[in-house]
């Protein structure tokens, strides 16, 4: 089959409501600070209504924001996931389809509406999100389009879908069709908590199915448990072909094989840090479609990052092709 995507990325189907907020706010509602919290129906109404009316929403959850950046930079792309059949699902497929990529998914009918994500940012750029998983947790091999898979250069796997073991078992499924077709494999961890929920999982998902791994240090220390950085790294360099991480202020580093690289951090003001992992990801995964070589996709991915962190919200607000462009 031939390609028709750089990436087709599997993740959560959430439409992220991004509001500034002062630490008080957070205080007066209940918001544990820089944490990803799980929510119910009602707390979800609740904080949509009590954020400011100046709030941002748009189509998003991890995967959903690579998307976005690889779009901005000019990729081709496709998105897998699960929305209800309500309005808050139409917009978010509307909103795919403004950007240019295409969503392969049939939406669910009869069971929890379209996944929201209330997030509450910080005057020092920290995010603290709280989210309501609905639909999107609903995802199943059923719903893997095979063909979308097979004729993506690269799927890319979210790691806040693995929750629910339907979500794992269509994990396996995609990374099958898509290794029987030739093509590679990429996780991102998403979230320490993800990783201390599902380590073991992660860990044989990533050592028989997965050709590159994303993650932010917090999350590769996790993952193999340890407080030493090297040692940690000397762990994923015997588990997946490439590894790429995330250092905040230090950078990146992307490892393959034997060997290592470090791309230094392109200075930016933080205003928020939503979608900084997102972000850079789409870079590296940009330039491993379009012939760069790791050093270099791990450049172009600390440039997206520093794009998304200097304004509200999880996406380019800037062409990141035309900034590409300017840094070369």
């Amino acid at each position: 089959m031939p390609v028709k995507y750089d990436v087709v990325a599997l993740g959560n189907a959430i439409m992220d409501v991004i509001a500034q907020v002062d630490d008080d706010f957070l205080v007066t509602h209940d918001i544990p600070k820089a944490r990803t919290n799980l929510i119910d129906p009602e707390r979800c109404d609740y904080l949509y209504n009590a954020l400011p009316a100046s709030r941002i929403e748009t189509s998003g959850g991890s995967a959903g924001n690579t998307i976005a950046g690889l779009r901005s930079l000019g990729a081709r792309a496709a998105f897998l996931g699960k929305v209800a059949d309500d309005a808050l699902g139409a917009a978010y497929i509307a909103d795919m389809k403004t950007i240019g990529a295409d969503f392969h998914g049939t939406p669910l009918t009869g069971g929890p509406t379209t996944a929201r994500s209330m997030i509450a940012v910080t005057p020092d750029g920290e995010r603290s999100m709280n989210t309501y998983l609905g639909a999107s947790t609903e995802f199943a091999a059923a719903d893997v389009d095979a063909r979308a898979v097979a004729s993506g250069e690269w799927l890319y796997l979210e790691g806040y879908l693995f929750d629910k073991p339907a979500a794992k078992t269509a994990f396996v499924h995609a990374s099958e069709i898509a290794r029987n077709a030739g093509r590679k494999v990429a996780i991102t961890l998403s979230d320490v908590f993800c990783v201390d929920r599902h380590r073991a999982s992660f860990l044989h998902l990533i050592q028989t199915h997965i050709d590159l791994v994303f993650a932010n240090e917090s999350e590769l220390l996790a993952l193999y448990e340890t407080d030493n950085f090297d040692d940690a790294l000397s762990a994923v360099r015997a588990d997946s072909q490439i590894a790429a991480i995330t250092r905040s202020e230090k950078g990146s580093v992307i490892i393959s094989g034997s060997d290592t690289w470090t791309a230094p951090v392109h200075a930016a003001k933080v205003v928020d840090a939503t979608g900084a992992g997102d972000q850079y990801a789409a870079g590296v995964l940009y330039g491993l479609t379009h012939g760069f070589g790791l050093a270099e996709a791990a450049r172009l991915g600390n440039l997206c990052a520093a794009e998304v962190i200097s304004h509200i919200g999880p996406r380019p607000a800037a062409s990141l092709r035309d900034l590409a462009l300017a840094a070369e």
